[in-house]
């Protein structure tokens, strides 16, 4: 049998195993897996590195519409480059309703963005931000059956945020079309209230981002969006989960045996409130919502990690640069309240937790490729076509050196924002090859193939809904 790509020697890891062979692709399908195979008409020889399945960052942000003047720094060009750069296969942003639109209208444009621009596979989750009747009962049913089967709502914005009514509303049409809904758990009146008196205070400098939004504020609303989920009857993936009380309230809704799941990203894990109390404006780097808290909330962080409360680690990239169109807009030098809220971090996410969580014996690398890849193609329908090295599945491929030291450096990284907040982090790993289909896009780290051949994936239903087979 003649192989297009034959990679040798391979040390694979996938979420459950751990094996040595030879991989057959052809058609962009992995197609044999054994102890030997002739070689193919490209030969990669693996030995010394670890084979892992392509990482699937199921929460980016690229070319999403925002307030006047501030424009975001990626989009599906540099932002999908950069994902290959940091060992991801596939990525998932936001295509966002605005109000007043419909959904189709939001969904004709962002394919339009991202068509022809990719080099890595993408799909769409939706933001329902104006949850009307003719969008929950025509739209939404029509969209989840062409692949659309996930959404997203937001409890804060003052341009995103539903009320509980209108969260129950959008449950209740998840539920009837089998979509997952993903919450935005902070609250929005109580922000509202903090960020007032703390400009009253005359307190408006970056760091006081993280006052606006204590961790009372991400419970309270965690709670509460467990509690309309549990009224509904309605799976919910709780994103970017900050401290140890949000985290707490998800396990306790595991535990009642309810379908509850939770996400948390590299900033809390490795930036903590202090970041954003630098000299001048240099704490608006660090400027995400939520805010980065304390050490001990690192450790719940990683405690959600190693318990199985967090099913999937995804890097939550928003990109604003560090500019005038950016986090230095004019009205954010007056006050926190207009700092573009997020941070970039595609390219950093897996070698961040690969170094803080495999090399420094939190977390086996099973462990990784399950919060890295194999539980978001579960979460997000693309299970078994992703997040695995089988035969019958996609030749997403991803060869790491695990022993490479590396200093995290702006220089160094491919996305279009001009600062990385981890700027100096030391790491030990890092992904050196990446393969998208059977196709070689990144090659001993550097770009091989520019053609930009991602393509668009519809989905199926997640494997929450059904079950919860995730690694716990």
């Amino acid at each position: 049998m003649a192989f297009e790509l034959v990679i040798k020697n391979a040390n694979v890891a996938t979420a459950s195993d751990r094996f040595c062979c030879d991989i057959g692709v052809s058609a962009g399908k992995v197609v044999a897996m054994a102890s030997s195979l002739p070689a193919g008409e490209k030969t990669i020889d693996a030995k010394g590195l670890l084979t892992l399945p392509g990482g699937i960052d199921s929460h980016v942000h690229l070319e999403q519409p925002g307030p006047p003047h501030i424009v975001m720094a990626d989009g599906f060009e540099s932002g999908t480059l950069a994902a290959a750069f940091g060992g991801n296969t596939t990525v998932m942003p936001f295509c966002l309703q605005r109000k007043g639109h419909t959904l189709r209208q939001a969904l004709s444009d962002y394919h339009g963005a991202a068509e022809g621009n990719c080099h890595v596979d993408v799909s769409f989750h939706l933001i329902v931000s104006d949850p009307t009747s003719a969008v929950l009962g025509q739209e939404l049913p029509a969209l989840v059956e062409a692949g659309y089967t996930s959404l997203k709502v937001f409890m804060t914005y003052d341009d995103l945020v539903l009320t509980d009514r209108q969260m129950m509303e959008v449950m209740a049409a998840a539920k009837e079309t089998g979509a997952l809904v993903m919450i935005h758990a902070e609250g929005y009146d109580t922000i509202r209230f903090l960020v007032d008196r703390l400009e009253r205070a005359e307190k408006t400098r970056p760091f006081y981002h993280g006052p606006s939004r204590p961790v009372a504020v991400e419970r309270e609303a965690t709670h509460r969006a467990i509690s309309l989920a549990e009224i509904t009857e309605v799976p919910i993936m709780i994103v970017h989960v900050s401290n140890r009380e949000a985290m707490e309230e998800i396990a306790r809704a595991q535990d009642r045996g309810l379908k509850i799941f939770g996400e948390t990203c590299p900033q809390y894990l490795v930036l903590t409130e202090a970041d954003m109390d630098r000299e001048q404006m240099e704490g608006a780097k660090y400027v995400c919502s939520p805010p980065p808290r304390t050490s001990e909330h690192q450790q719940a962080c990683w405690e959600g990690l190693t318990r199985g409360v967090f099913q999937v680690f995804s890097s939550d990239h928003c990109p604003y640069r560090f500019a005038e169109d950016g986090k230095l807009n004019s009205r954010g030098k007056e006050s926190f309240r207009w700092i573009p809220n997020g941070i970039p971090g595609i390219e950093t996410r897996l070698p961040i937790l690969f170094s803080e969580g495999v090399k420094k014996g939190r977390i086996d690398v099973n462990r990784f490729v399950a919060l890295t890849s194999t539980n978001h193609a579960k979460t997000y329908g693309l299970y078994p076509r992703k997040g695995t090295i089988a035969i019958g599945s996609d030749a997403d491929i991803v060869l790491w050196d695990p022993e490479i030291r590396k200093t995290i450096r702006q220089s160094d990284l491919h996305h279009n924002c001009d600062y990385t907040p981890y700027e100096g982090l030391q790491v030990t790993g890092w992904p050196v090859t990446t393969i998208v289909r059977g196709k070689v896009i990144i090659e001993d780290g550097v770009l091989v193939d520019a053609g930009k051949n991602g393509q668009y994936l519809e989905r199926d239903r997640s494997a929450l809904l059904s079950s919860a087979d995730l690694m716990r």
